[in-house]
């Protein structure tokens, strides 16, 4: 992930131009698409309430009052909580952590989460990315006598904005519409606190050190909160994940290998496929604190127990969603009748709260139709659910019509969390199924869709240099995915039952191969076995894929990351 200069923007290959120009960044657009330069930032602090916010800290830290922070579960919330505990550590100010259990308060900030803040003599209490729908905390914080800040960033739905001391979200209902700052996630909500804070106490002449390394927790949550990667989001995470290589946090040293630190930036795939899910993990299981301990450990021996807490956590995490998964799928097979499958909803009183929402997300990705997972919640007369869209459906919209029959209920356009008292399940599938009916197929639907369509010999290390250069991916800048159609297969291996390593040639030249991988294809609903393509593929062959590298031994090798290959 390189910078670009306007010489460089010139060179670039025609399918990475041709990919940029779908995405709306034409030729004027480049250099706003590549740029790394903060100073064309907007400005992070233009956000209702922040002013009131950051004097409200300043004058906590000179009175000698107590701070809370108080943090979702997730990824976001985590790196939301580290990020303002670093701050903190910088102006020699200790504040005090709090983070909800998933299985005993649940998710946001709760009455009990003020009586614990008081408990501990905490005078202000900041949530990050929590709150905006937590009304009634708001209102027995004040009559509680504590100052509530609320920082978040999810969608204002509720009657009113909660009556807290203060609300800073990009957006709330009086925020401008077209604000780019709406695509912060909750830790760059927390950033730009931090950085109102720094820029009052350098306005009253009080210099304190930089607030750049905190970009790093930026870089994390925002990729892992599957944030907008909008062109202020991009930079930001670029800072963030470039300076990881030498970070100076043993917490975040911990998730990486030499080999990674090597590396000039850390790629974004390396942040969402293992760094998040082992921050998620204690969260999903039982409870998040040493994941957080682990971002604000001081010392490398301590942040590596952390560590291990998170791998261990993680494999089981890993072995429990594997079984209810399987459950789920076969749930799903069973059910499915001569009409059209429109929709997954599933239900197990056994399954474990904590990998639904995954399991939900790979159902879609197996049935190519939404899903909703349903398990017991505490209460045994209510259950709980996460909910994932597929294609462009606005799924939030859809749950919404439905919400007469919800307890709970919250998300945006492609997730979903709820409750609902257990007998109101079949009327559930009924009305959600007859709404979806009315749609046409292909708005709700997961589409065959790719970025471009290239031939094998457009596959070089020029082609994959550049794409480089796209970083970061993530929501709204995804991984480029290409098809292909003039490839043979040559020969393919399957390891450990699940997986296909391929080895495939140009349909004239034999002589030129690429290898390419698919990760859990075997088996994999509606899918062609290896064996039926190779005997099937003088008809033809398409290739669903994105490009990577295979590092091993010091050596680089072009790898195709194959989703989908078909035969007619």
């Amino acid at each position: 992930m390189a910078t670009t200069t306007n010489t460089e923007t010139k060179a670039i290959h025609p399918v990475v131009k041709s990919l940029l120009e779908k995405r709306g960044y034409g030729e004027d657009r480049l250099d706003e698409f590549f740029s790394w330069d903060l100073r064309q930032l907007p400005d992070l602090t233009n956000m209702k309430d922040m002013e009131k916010t950051a004097l409200r800290i300043i004058e906590a830290i000179d009175s000698g009052e107590k701070i809370g922070i108080y943090g979702d579960y997730d990824v976001d919330g985590t790196t939301s909580c580290a990020l303002f505990h670093q701050y903190f550590q910088m102006l020699d100010v200790e504040v005090e952590l709090f983070q909800p259990s998933r299985f005993v308060e649940g998710y946001g900030i709760h009455p009990s989460s003020v009586d614990n803040a008081l408990e501990k003599g905490v005078k202000l209490l900041i949530s990050v990315d929590c709150g905006i729908s937590n009304l009634e905390t708001a209102d027995y914080a004040k009559e509680k006598d504590l100052d509530l800040i609320i920082t978040d960033h999810h969608k204002d739905t509720k009657e009113h904005i909660p009556r807290a001391y203060a609300v800073v979200n990009p957006n709330r209902r009086d925020e401008p519409e077209n604000s780019p700052l709406k695509a912060l996630a909750g830790v760059g909500v927390a950033f730009a606190v931090c950085l109102k804070v720094k820029n009052l106490l350098a306005k009253k002449g009080v210099e304190t050190p930089s607030i750049y390394p905190l970009l790093q927790f930026v870089g994390i949550g925002t990729i892992c909160d599957m944030a907008p990667l909008n062109p202020m989001n991009m930079k930001l995470t670029r800072h963030g994940l470039k300076q990881i290589p030498s970070t100076q946090f043993a917490g975040i040293e911990c998730f990486f290998s030499d080999e990674d630190r090597q590396a000039q930036v850390i790629p974004s795939e390396k942040i969402s496929f293992y760094v998040g899910p082992l921050i998620n993990s204690k969260g999903r299981l039982d409870h998040p604190e040493k994941a957080l301990n682990l971002l604000i450990s001081k010392e490398h021996k301590e942040a590596f127990q952390y560590y291990s807490h998170l791998e261990i956590s993680n494999r089981e995490r890993k072995l429990i969603q594997a079984q209810v998964f399987e459950e789920a799928k076969k749930q799903v097979i069973s059910e499915m009748r001569g009409t059209e499958h429109l929709i997954s909803v599933v239900y197990s009183p056994e399954w474990h709260e904590g990998v639904i929402g995954i399991v939900a997300s790979k159902l879609v990705e197996t049935f190519g139709v939404p899903a909703v997972v349903f398990t017991d919640s505490e209460d045994k007369n209510v259950i709980k659910a996460s909910a994932r869209s597929a294609g462009d459906l606005d799924l939030f919209q859809n749950l919404k019509e439905c919400e007469e029959l919800f307890l709970k209920f919250g998300g945006h356009k492609a997730a979903a969390g709820l409750s609902m008292p257990k007998d109101n399940f079949t009327d559930f599938k009924n009305k959600i199924n007859m709404l979806l009916s009315q749609i046409p197929p292909i708005a709700r639907t997961k589409q065959d869709v790719f970025d471009a369509q290239i031939s094998f010999i457009d596959i070089d290390r020029r082609l994959l240099k550049q794409l480089d250069m796209l970083e970061p991916f993530g929501m709204g800048n995804a991984k480029p995915l290409f098809r292909m159609e003039d490839a043979r297969l040559d020969s393919y291996t399957i390891l450990k039952d699940v997986h296909v390593k391929w080895v495939f040639t140009h349909k004239d030249n034999p002589r030129i191969k690429l290898g390419g991988i698919s990760f859990n294809f075997v088996g994999k609903w509606g899918a062609q076995s290896p064996e039926e393509i190779f005997q099937a593929q003088s008809q033809g062959l398409t290739i669903y894929f994105s490009l990577g590298i295979n590092r091993f031994r010091g050596n680089e090798i072009i790898q195709l990351m194959v989703e989908k290959i078909y035969t007619p």
